[in-house]
């Protein structure tokens, strides 16, 4: 599922521009829940490793010499994904349902925060040996590609977060948040609009520092990858590098950042908490059927490995 609220960035949303990006694209997917339908989970899921390929190849640009390589090391990583990963995603949505119906405050609402959160680290954790095994085949133009491909999101995220005036800005952060929400419990009234418009007017999201930290793992990303390319590195000899990069990813060395994330984590599990205890118990009921939903073709998935 994709949980209703604005969580401040394009992280949590399949097309931000850094190599990390590879390992979230790879968790998205194999979260297929967070794209579609409950009734598409077991479709997209099956087909996870093919679309996890494409969107590391708008990245990279692979050659035909590497294309059974990468298709090789994602599917190994779907393997330990369906056969280590879901079962502890049916007991996690189980353990969400029971609460569901109930009013949550700030910290059960980060708590839901961290389990994703951690969740989606298992995936990037698993996915580092995978990415030092692809860097070592990298080539200078494919180096270019991936310049090509942050310039490209860097113009797609000022257009979305920075380019108008401050109304027009709000609409768009609201209008995502809105249709977030509403895969979750449905239309939203009157009110449920009002509560996350003030959430989202009173944010502590701020656009250009994000860009800042995106375009800094931008710069990273490539020159971690430099040394690495036309194989003057083994797979072996790039993993600890690769490993670095991701930390310093998740991690990021700059204070400012970091605080500025914390802070935003707190702002988006009040977001999350206000808008959740402003639905009624028909919307309630109705969240508790999509997560049942997701849960039962987990089930099926793991049962069918």
């Amino acid at each position: 599922m994709k949980f209703p609220v604005n969580w401040g960035s394009r992280k949590w949303r399949p097309a931000r521009p850094e190599l990390k990006r590879s390992t979230r694209i790879i968790g998205v997917l194999l979260l297929s829940g967070t794209l579609l339908a409950c009734s598409a989970v077991k479709f997209a899921y099956n087909q996870a490793t093919e679309l996890a390929y494409w969107q590391l190849n708008s990245y990279f640009e692979f050659d035909d010499t590497q294309k059974p390589l990468i298709r090789e090391e994602l599917a190994r990583i779907h393997q330990w994904h369906r056969q280590t990963q879901l079962p502890a995603y049916v007991e996690t949505l189980e353990k969400w349902t029971a609460w569901l119906p109930a009013e949550i405050d700030e910290a059960r609402a980060c708590g839901i925060f961290e389990e994703v959160k951690t969740r989606l680290q298992a995936i990037s954790d698993r996915a580092v040996p995978a990415m030092g095994t692809v860097a070592s085949t990298l080539g200078p133009e494919q180096l270019e590609a991936l310049k090509r491909k942050f310039s490209r999101l860097n113009t797609e995220y000022r257009d979305d977060f920075l380019e108008g005036g401050p109304e027009d800005l709000i609409k768009r952060r609201l209008k995502k948040a809105v249709s977030r929400a509403e895969m979750l419990y449905g239309t939203l009234d009157d009110r449920q609009l009002a509560v996350l418009r003030g959430r989202v007017s009173q944010s502590v999201f701020d656009a250009r520092l994000s860009l800042a930290e995106y375009q800094r793992r931008q710069r990273d990303a490539l020159q971690s990858l430099g040394p690495l390319i036309a194989g003057r590195a083994t797979s072996e000899q790039a993993r600890p590098l690769m490993q670095a990069y991701f930390d310093r990813a998740v991690n990021s060395p700059d204070p400012a950042y970091r605080s500025y994330q914390e802070r935003l984590t707190r702002d988006s599990c009040k977001t999350f908490a206000a808008l959740h205890n402003s639905t009624t118990a028909a919307q309630r009921a109705r969240a508790v059927q999509t997560l049942q939903g997701y849960a039962q073709d987990f089930g099926i998935l793991v049962a069918r490995r």
